[in-house]
């Protein structure tokens, strides 16, 4: 099975992210790039051959998503680091990758290429990639969050320009999920005839959806006090892994929940 392979694209895609992340520091920023490409472009073929051998879109268990999420993880820090030039950004998503990869060698699930009929929607695919997404933008605003409050605001005018950058990725972050919802919304409506039906999954995914909503109007009603905004923002991440993972662990939503992903 292709699965047996995992280990020798992630290997390859892993030492070039490495290498992307070590070249930014070095300030050498085109050399870091496209090495942080190329580790993408291998990560993505595995994808894609894996897609292929399933027969669908490999989303169906929790070791699928985290197989997104490790591509998703260094091409939100590729974007950042793009956009904002942050060295360490390259740093952060590359180890953040390593851990969820190692952990889907080391636990890998079953990745079966039966599907059950909900999940044969066109919808699928894309809320699923939509939301890994948002949860790898988001997962950079977290650290970046956390570096700030710690870090005292100073007078160069540094920190309020990695504060404004807090801002940007948390409202991409924020479209990301709206978009997310909007197409599960789609996808509910095909495979159960009801947009919404207050699934655990479903209430904790609009928790997190108005948790990013309050940050967005705190910044805009109270910009002098951006700390406590930091905070808002470690506490919205907190609710966004309850919502991607931690509903699994949940007594209301085991045999309950129609989202819980199936091992």
């Amino acid at each position: 099975m292709i699965w047996n392979y995992f280990i020798y694209f992630a290997i390859v895609s892993l030492l070039a992210w490495s290498a992307g992340a070590h070249l930014a520091w070095r300030s050498k920023r085109g050399a870091a790039m496209l090495v942080t490409d190329i580790g993408l472009a291998v990560f993505s073929v595995y994808i894609i051959l894996l897609w292929h051998a399933l027969g669908h879109p490999p989303l169906r268990t929790m070791g699928e998503t985290r197989l997104w999420y490790s591509f998703f993880l260094p091409l939100a820090g590729l974007i950042v680091y793009w956009r904002w030039h942050y060295k360490w950004i390259l740093t952060f998503s590359t180890v953040l990758a390593t851990v969820f990869i190692v952990i889907n060698i080391l636990k890998p699930e079953i990745h079966s290429k039966s599907l059950m009929p909900a999940l044969q929607s066109p919808w699928f695919a894309p809320h699923v990639i939509v939301y890994m997404l948002a949860y790898a933008m988001q997962g950079a605003a977290f650290v970046l969050a956390v570096y700030l409050f710690l870090k005292k605001p100073g007078l160069s005018g540094k920190w309020n320009r990695e504060m404004n950058i807090t801002d940007d990725l948390v409202t991409a972050n924020y479209a990301l999920l709206t978009l997310g919802m909007l197409m599960g919304a789609l996808w509910a409506k095909e495979a159960w005839g009801h947009y919404w039906s207050w699934d655990p999954k479903e209430t904790w995914a609009a928790i997190t959806w108005l948790s990013y909503l309050v940050y967005i109007h705190y910044r805009h009603a109270a910009p002098a006090r951006p700390r406590a905004a930091l905070c808002i923002v470690v506490v919205t991440f907190c609710l966004l892994q309850m919502s991607w993972w931690g509903i699994n662990y949940l007594p209301s939503a085991r045999g309950a929940s129609i989202h819980t992903y199936s091992m």
